[in-house]
């Protein structure tokens, strides 16, 4: 290509989630609402966790900082794409995609990393329950939460290092609705073979350890439970990591879909819809599972809404709630 024809791009024109007019006002709608749900829902368990003496344990340490990088990696996305849809141009400049794309991958690689952590301290809890208070102990779960930041950190910096520094000198044009990896690389005009490469070992190499750790920590965990002499007790214990098998299966499921799809001729529709579920559907979801399956959070709920009855008298009937989950 002529470098003297080349031209520097400044900013990128996002296609957006749909062109059909007939669909902004209540896709705008419904995707307000999951995003007021995931602020809430997510914050809620910060606070939880937080006020709740009962829930200061590394299991809930980890899940707090879960739900702050749920908070945040959503946040990422939702409030652009949500201005976009009465945009006549959506447009991010060039500082702002990079930006976009640090943040998300910086939290969403938070998310796999910490569902990591989370795996591992249940394998701990439930395979060594004696030797729990020595293995997950307060210097090991920030010395477990720091290595988290700073491998995402480390993780996002890569992928953006190999991204934001080719050349961009042609379309501008992103055919999604927030600044993905896989469109901005398609964009450059320099050769992405290396870059790729690059990106993908990082992803291969720090996804695949994430993932077999996992893994392996819940066939430990499965295998243990099965070998409990009663059968009365196993649904009691696998209920205490059910909540997070079902999140990683959640995390793991969006992400294969969308980095591993078969290139067909609707690839790029189907790709924006999972990545709606993934930034958007997800982090809702991962409150609501954690709340309803977790009965340990229930209880905490319950108590919680006991305090604010006398306070705000009206907010809640207490008699609608079992006397056995007002107390501990």
């Amino acid at each position: 290509m002529d470098v003297g024809n080349q031209t520097s791009v400044t900013e990128f024109i996002l296609l957006g989630l749909t062109d059909d007019s007939r669909l902004q006002g209540p896709l705008f709608v419904l995707f307000l609402l999951f995003y007021i749900l995931t602020l809430f829902g997510n914050i809620s368990i910060i606070a939880l966790i937080t006020i709740e003496p009962h829930l200061h344990t590394p299991m809930y340490f980890f899940l707090g900082n879960l739900s702050l990088s749920d908070c945040c990696y959503s946040s990422v996305i939702a409030p652009k794409m949500l201005a976009d849809f009465f945009s006549s141009k959506k447009v991010i400049s060039f500082i702002g995609c990079a930006s976009q794309s640090y943040f998300f991958t910086f939290f969403a690689t938070i998310e796999g990393y910490m569902l990591t952590a989370m795996a591992y301290d249940r394998y701990a809890a439930i395979c060594h329950p004696l030797l729990y208070p020595l293995i997950i102990n307060s210097n090991t779960c920030i010395l477990l939460v720091t290595t988290v930041y700073l491998g995402a950190c480390l993780t996002a910096a890569v992928y953006i290092g190999c991204i934001f520094h080719t050349s961009f000198c042609g379309p501008n044009i992103i055919n999604h609705f927030y600044c993905d990896l896989l469109p901005l690389m398609n964009l450059s005009c320099s050769d992405t073979f290396v870059r790729r490469a690059v990106i993908f070992s990082v992803v291969f190499s720090f996804g695949l350890l994430c993932f077999l750790v996992t893994v392996a920590s819940y066939v430990q965990i499965i295998t243990s439970i099965l070998k409990i002499g009663t059968a009365v007790c196993r649904p009691k214990v696998f209920s205490t990591c059910s909540s997070h098998l079902t999140v990683v299966c959640l995390f793991y499921g969006t992400l294969l879909f969308i980095y591993l799809q078969i290139p067909i001729s609707d690839s790029v529709t189907q790709g924006k819809v999972v990545s709606v579920f993934y930034t958007l559907v997800n982090p809702m979801l991962n409150p609501l599972i954690y709340s309803l399956r977790n009965e340990e959070v229930k209880k905490a709920v319950c108590k919680c809404l006991s305090l604010i009855n006398p306070i705000l008298p009206g907010v809640v009937d207490i008699s609608m709630i079992p006397s056995s989950k007002l107390h501990r």
